[in-house]
């Protein structure tokens, strides 16, 4: 009995420890600050990276999206099952290291990035499956629908647990 208890509460705290670690790096929480690092969940995964570029303390465009979309229940639902997500900020106010702010830079280099905010669908090998420049209207229901159009699967939270039954005659 005691090992078991103890394989559990080892089991919680290596999960908490990713989550708080995932969230001490700053950031929004849920969202990863390493290319690098989501690059390597989503191999392991076989999830696609959702990366945002944001301006996140100046875009009113970016702050807009978070509120009306990234922050929903229904995106963050979504985003658990079928999505790795990347967090790629530039922002004015608030400090990054200096190792960041060029990763970020690189990055913003590497896929042309030109207004925020930009979200990029990238499979787990880095091929680019879709991009989102602006901020798109219709809330969480147009945001999801449109990653879903750039995978060409239906996601996983729209996938019925059995499948449905024929009707009896």
């Amino acid at each position: 009995m005691q090992s078991i208890s103890s394989l559990k509460r080892l089991t919680l705290t290596l999960v908490g420890g990713l989550v708080l670690t995932a969230i001490s790096l700053g950031g929004t929480p849920g969202w990863l600050l390493s290319y690098d690092k989501a690059q390597e969940f989503a191999k392991k995964s076989g999830r696609p990276v959702l990366v945002n570029f944001t301006g996140s303390d100046w875009c009113g465009w970016c702050i807009k999206m978070k509120k009306d979309v990234l922050s929903k229940p229904e995106f963050i639902q979504y985003a658990s099952s079928n999505l790795i997500l990347l967090e790629l900020d530039f922002p004015q106010k608030t400090p990054q290291t200096a190792e960041l702010k060029a990763a970020n830079e690189a990055l913003k280099q590497r896929f042309k990035i030109t207004g925020f905010p930009t979200f990029i669908l990238v499979d787990p090998n880095g091929k680019v499956l879709g991009r989102q420049v602006g901020y798109l209207q219709g809330g969480v229901e147009a945001f999801t629908d449109k990653i879903t159009s750039w995978k060409g699967v239906t996601p996983a939270a729209a996938v019925p647990a059995e499948p449905a039954k024929a009707p009896t005659p």
